[in-house]
């Protein structure tokens, strides 16, 4: 997904990708809302182990179903499988396909405005990491605790990134902008001990060549 938001992002749109035949459409993101990146400075160990873990559980799942891929699974057929897959395979799968929906469900959000929708929707993708697929820290919760407290309805904050430690990713209002990063520098580093870099940031245009002249 970064090699093709790098290569085919465009400006002041994010890009809806579909990892299966790797198709991708530009969404637009409402003028008025800023985009912020904190990082929460967490170092983070036994990643590799975590991530094929993951991998392995859901691919049980799959094969569960005789699918390739989860995204071919029904969540109404996983609901009703429950008690023929281990608990965490069953929590893995559902965050998986309710993602797959709630990402198809933010682009509309997006493309419609709906700002509200957008927040909750956010809400729930991060409480399903944290729960259901178990890959956020303490220190992310708690940044995104800070903003959300902030926002309310008025943009949306979740984890992003492979997990266990990283960033969080704000759409906020314009208005909001200053009061989210004050409240991340007074209040996170009380919280966790660790101090947060918090970046402010556009959707831009994708890689292009540089014309060598120019230099």
């Amino acid at each position: 997904m970064d090699q093709m938001i790098s290569a085919l992002g465009e400006q002041d749109h994010a890009l809806l990708i579909d990892c299966e035949d790797l198709d991708s459409e530009p969404v637009h993101i409402p003028d008025s809302l800023s985009l912020i990146i904190v990082n929460s400075n967490v170092q983070r160990g036994l990643v590799d182990s975590e991530y094929n873990l993951r991998r392995e559980q859901c691919k049980e799942v799959a094969d569960h179903f005789g699918v390739e891929s989860l995204r071919h699974v029904e969540l109404c057929k996983l609901e009703a499988a429950k008690s023929e897959l281990s608990g965490v395979c069953y929590r893995r799968a559902r965050h998986v396909l309710t993602e797959n929906r709630r990402t198809q469900h933010a682009s509309h959000a997006l493309e419609a405005g709906n700002i509200a929708k957008l927040s909750k929707l956010m809400a729930q993708s991060h409480a399903s990491m944290r729960d259901d697929f178990e890959i956020t820290v303490p220190e992310i919760d708690t940044l995104v605790d800070i903003i959300s407290l902030v926002i309310g309805d008025r943009g949306g904050v979740r984890m992003t990134g492979g997990g266990f430690g990283g960033c969080i990713v704000a759409l906020v209002d314009h208005a909001l902008t200053d009061a989210v990063v004050e409240a991340v520098e007074s209040q996170y580093a009380t919280k966790t001990g660790l101090e947060a870099t918090v970046y402010l940031c556009s959707a831009s245009a994708g890689a292009t060549r540089v014309d060598e002249e120019v230099y």
